[in-house]
């Protein structure tokens, strides 16, 4: 069903498909703006659940239960990935869905993701299709090692993937993955990770929030620094391509395009996220508007608002094993003036679980991940 362009108002509902940590965001910020929240996802007691309206306790491919999702809010979109093309066009019956359904299909399965990327001319790490052993020792011959074999679908934070350091390692890569779908991937010599956060709006106007710096512990984001200290050549590449994935997808929302920057000065898209990104949470602090009111101004057909950065700033996760030793330490954290802190809610701290985060301001980038890093460590008390 097809919806003409219109406002929808604060007052309005907005239905997020999805219960984590980035719909919680969200829903903080749409409620400051006088919206309400309503949540679908298999979970109860959530942490978006817990700062919605309402929420609702289903499966996403009970379609029956999405459509009656759809039919009680104005504009529904989503704060996980792996909701089925199914659930989002059963929700479209009822309620406009942005970003697309499209949108979600391309970009949660990476085979699809990459084929777009290379069809449409944007730098990609070097891959090919995977589909069986013999396929996978094609790869490897063609590709050569080191590689990183990733499945097509349902994968993030490193889950899903096996480096194949030789080609004798074929077999029991394959073997660990299940013999499922997947691509393969050359390994790239990178000198560091970047992201663009970036919206566009029902009009069809761009905002984004520079290019941000990442740094990860066992294929976890850990920390994120912005702006990120690269060349001004590189940062204009960088939003360049992804106001053209933006654009070529025909986003309605907040999507964010992760590269890498190789050493010798090229960039290199490795994913994309089709929501708000872990690497952008530092903008609930430090920019005027954050990735999430960003989100909800572009679904709901308002201006995007001014991503500018107020001061240099920088985020780091906290994992669930900073529980190991019981509870964390707040008010030591806490006693950094210029430090956020962030909690999810999440009742289960389980290692590689992300809890939380810590944001922190200060006059130089450098400065604020000094900060931000010794608040974290400070929450473990003293040594």
């Amino acid at each position: 069903m097809t919806y003409p362009p219109r406002v929808i108002p604060p007052g309005s509902t907005i239905g997020v498909l999805g219960s984590g940590q980035l719909g919680r965001m969200f829903a903080i910020a749409a409620r400051r703006m006088g919206y309400r929240v309503h949540t679908l996802s298999p979970d109860y007691d959530t942490p978006t659940g817990q700062v919605a309206d309402r929420e609702v306790q289903a499966a996403y491919d009970d379609l029956d239960a999405v459509r009656d999702f759809a039919r009680g809010v104005d504009v529904v979109t989503f704060e996980f990935e792996n909701v089925s093309a199914a659930a989002t066009e059963a929700a479209a019956e009822h309620a406009p869905v942005r970003p697309a359904g499209s949108v979600l299909h391309t970009t949660q399965h990476r085979l699809r993701e990459k084929g777009f990327l290379a069809g449409a001319g944007f730098p990609v790490t070097p891959f090919a299709a995977v589909r069986s052993l013999d396929d996978l020792r094609a790869a490897l011959a063609a590709l050569g090692t080191p590689a990183v074999l990733k499945t097509a679908g349902w994968g993030y934070d490193g889950k899903g993937q096996v480096r194949i350091a030789a080609p004798g390692e074929a077999e029991a890569a394959w073997a660990s993955l299940g013999g499922q779908e997947a691509v393969l991937e050359a390994f790239v010599d990178f000198d560091r990770e970047v992201s663009v956060v970036a919206a566009r709006g029902l009009d069809g106007s761009f905002a984004h929030f520079g290019v941000i710096e990442n740094r990860h512990h066992r294929h976890i984001l850990d920390v994120s620094t912005a702006p990120a200290a690269v060349p001004s050549g590189v940062e204009r590449e960088a939003v360049a391509i992804a106001r053209g994935i933006l654009e070529g997808l025909g986003v309605v929302g907040v999507l964010a395009v992760e590269m890498f920057l190789t050493r010798d000065g090229r960039l290199l898209v490795n994913e994309l996220a089709p929501r708000p990104h872990n690497s952008g949470h530092l903008t609930f602090d430090a920019c005027v508007t954050s990735q999430f009111e960003q989100q909800l101004r572009a679904i709901c057909g308002l201006p995007l608002g001014s991503p500018e950065l107020l001061r240099p700033a920088a985020m780091a996760n906290l994992l669930g094993d900073l529980w190991s030793g019981g509870e964390p330490d707040w008010a030591a954290a806490c006693r950094f003036p210029d430090v956020k802190l962030h909690l999810y809610g999440k009742a289960d701290a389980r290692p590689g679980r992300k809890m939380g985060h810590l944001t922190a301001l200060a006059g130089t980038v450098e400065e604020a991940r000094e900060r931000v890093v010794a608040a974290r460590s400070a929450l473990a008390g003293p040594a």
